[in-house]
């Protein structure tokens, strides 16, 4: 068997929380984990929190051979943010820049075998889209740096024992209604499938909510679901996928009986996993070929620098998609 390869730890926006919660996330690991995750972004950032939150811990920079170093906290460093520029609680351009820098050279870790996947700290929008980089969250920032088609990359929100994928997500809602296809919802659920085997659960059972209430009532509401969601569910259980729908959410998540769900826009999935997570949710882009995971919350700036952060959310991204191996602990 091959040995385990390490989680790569992306700062996030060096401005918001992303690198506090890193921080500890890798002081947590560095002393029960076998293989702890590497961190990336800019070591000057690193340092600045590691002196407040692991003081105890070494900083380890990456070798060439790329194994993390136990019992320390291991870093691919990332020059990418001016000394100048690191002012926690700020949004700026330059801060948003260097969130995407540290994601490219996340991606270069998995590509070089070093990392076997990548968990992202909170981002800003705001502040990438103020660098002139255009990017609605990781899952279209992943698909560009892939080359991958990014209407074929989702966003899967896991927390409070749901998964739900999003067919469309940060735009407008009349836009995103407007691009709903059967192609589109049937991509998404396909993502889906792939996404539950990869994490394990054989067999996938999914459930696809109507855009509608109560998937039109028969024409009552509307006939996209006749045109889009039916189509769609058909399709996929051609396929040989279980799939249920296209059912109201409301009804589909009393049931509870479904591996994931197929959400058709930003609020219909993320509504019922925040009131049951609303700080522990985890972000899975996929799709993209690659496990990739982030967080539910934001860089919340307003806490930034103050040491309060909660890294929860973090660490359960990382258990999500590490391997058994990574998380042995250390022998001795």
């Amino acid at each position: 068997m091959p040995p385990a390869r390490a989680v790569a730890l992306a700062i996030g926006d060096p401005n918001g929380i992303g690198p506090e919660i890193a921080v500890k996330v890798a002081a947590v690991l560095a002393e029960a984990w076998a293989v702890p995750p590497i961190v990336v972004g800019d070591l000057a950032v690193i340092r600045y929190y590691a002196e407040r939150h692991a003081p105890q811990l070494p900083l380890y920079e990456l070798a060439a051979s790329g194994a993390p170093n136990a019992h320390a906290i291991t870093i691919a460093p990332v020059s990418a943010l001016a000394a100048s520029a690191f002012v926690p609680g700020t949004v700026s351009a330059a801060a948003g820049a260097a969130t995407v820098e540290y994601v490219e050279a996340a991606v270069e870790l998995v590509r070089r075998g070093v990392a076997s996947a990548i968990v992202a700290c909170p981002h800003s929008e705001t502040a990438v889209n103020a660098a002139g980089i255009p990017f609605s969250g990781y899952a279209s920032l992943l698909a560009r740096l892939l080359g991958v088609p990014a209407d074929r990359v989702f966003l899967m929100l896991v927390g409070g024992g749901l998964r739900i994928v999003h067919v469309t997500l940060h735009e407008r809602l009349r836009d995103a209604l407007d691009r709903l296809s059967p192609e589109l919802v049937e991509a998404a659920g396909l993502a889906a499938v792939a996404a539950l085997r990869t994490l394990g659960i054989g067999g996938p059972r999914i459930g696809v909510f109507a855009i509608n209430p109560h998937g039109g009532e028969g024409g009552l509401f509307g006939d996209d679901d006749d045109r889009i969601t039916v189509p769609a569910a058909q399709r996929l259980r051609a396929a040989g996928i279980d799939t249920q729908g296209p059912t109201g959410a409301d009804t589909l998540l009393a049931r509870r009986d479904r591996d994931a769900y197929v959400a058709m826009y930003h609020d219909q999935g993320h509504v019922p996993v925040k009131l049951l997570a609303p700080r522990g949710s985890v972000a899975l882009s996929i799709g993209a070929g690659m496990l990739f995971a982030s967080v539910g919350h934001g860089s919340a700036f307003d806490i930034a620098g103050r040491g309060v952060a909660d890294p929860a959310a973090t660490l359960a991204a990382i258990e999500l998609v590490a391997s058994p191996a990574m998380r042995a602990p250390v022998a001795g």
